[in-house]
């Protein structure tokens, strides 16, 4: 039937369109069809390389902490030392590795219970689609995976986005939080021009194709020129080629990262209501004073005056990734805060 309807249409069309007006129109629908083709059949390719390099990347870069499985997500963690724990959660688009290779969590294992986790979506943690990841999400995840674990009052380390759970965290589990060491952190919300574009992957069906297809490989090109842009001013140091670039732009990460992305806004908005609930916990805020992606002052500074009694250390030379330009100065602060927030506990306990 569908011949002769066109058939029927080829003659209708022919009464009032001309011979030689006519082939165009079928020549130019015939290219159109063509031109369509030609692109699905690239994204495909593309779908079907990236998905290859995605298990490529999982292969060559094998889970090397553990698994706790908590309300459907299979969380992976890496536990090394003893003492009282210190949590260390990544920023957007990381994962454990980043604190592996700038030598944190070696470093502080010589004094704490260091846990550090993939947050979900990200390294080898799940990232189930059944709900949406906002702060409060992942906080009461990671707060049902340190009661699994048998944690109690621990020091909660944030970086980047890691800083609003490590906020939400304390906030909503506030039995499990000693102290925060809050690191480049955006705590306050502003106009941000590259969010709309960063977060294109995480939209709805235009979001998959992209995600699936052209993302990993813009991603691939553009990467020596974002690992400069976070360390600078500072230069990349050499420990940071260890960090496993293909697992960070695999399909299922970049769609972590740019939902992320899309969230921040509104997230620090909401997040920022709730800051002088934290004036009686012992929080320290650290970040580089040339950061070029979270501007410090606005920032940093800003939540240090709205923390009543929150140590400010500025990092003068260094940029976003202070525990990896600065790990010694990370490690110091933490150190620091660790022995008020033991000093504040005796205090409250003395009669």
């Amino acid at each position: 039937m569908v011949g002769v309807e066109f058939v029927q249409c080829s003659i209708c069309v022919s009464l009032w369109m001309p011979c030689a007006t006519w082939e165009k129109f079928v020549a130019h629908r015939i290219g159109l069809s063509s031109a369509v083709a030609g692109i699905a059949a690239t994204l495909s390719l593309l779908a079907f390389l990236n998905h290859r390099a995605a298990r490529r990347a999982e292969r060559e870069n094998p889970p090397i902490g553990r698994f706790i499985e908590i309300n459907g997500v299979r969380l992976h963690y890496i536990e090394r030392g003893a003492g009282e724990p210190l949590i260390l959660l990544h920023g957007n688009g990381s994962m454990v590795e980043d604190f592996v290779s700038s030598g944190l969590i070696d470093q502080a294992a010589e004094s704490y219970r260091v846990i550090a986790v993939d947050r979900p979506g990200y390294g080898h943690s799940t990232r189930p689609e059944d709900r949406k990841w906002t702060a409060e999400e992942q906080a009461n995840l990671i707060g049902a995976a340190l009661e699994a674990l048998k944690v109690q009052r621990a020091l909660v380390f944030g970086h980047s986005w890691g800083t609003l759970v490590a906020v939400t965290l304390a906030l909503q589990h506030p039995h499990n939080v000693k102290g925060l060491i809050l690191a480049s952190g955006y705590f306050y919300p502003t106009p941000r021009g590259d969010v709309v574009v960063a977060s294109v992957p995480a939209w709805p069906l235009v979001g998959a194709i992209v995600r699936q297809t052209l993302a990993p490989l813009a991603s691939r090109l553009l990467w020596p020129r974002l690992v400069r842009e976070i360390f600078d001013p500072a230069p990349v140091p050499a420990k940071f080629a260890s960090f496993p670039k293909e697992m960070a732009i695999r399909p299922t990460q970049l769609r972590a990262s740019a939902a992320e992305t899309a969230a921040m806004i509104p997230t620090a908005m909401a997040t920022s209501k709730c800051y002088e609930k934290l004036r009686r916990l012992p929080v320290s805020i650290i970040a580089g004073t040339d950061d070029k992606i979270v501007d410090t002052t606005t920032q940093s500074a800003r939540l240090h005056e709205d923390i009543e009694g929150s140590a400010l250390h500025l990092l003068p030379g260094v940029g976003h990734m202070v525990h990896q330009t600065s790990t010694e100065n990370v490690l110091q602060a933490i150190h620091q805060l660790a022995a008020k927030a033991n000093s504040s506990e005796k205090a409250s306990a003395t009669p």
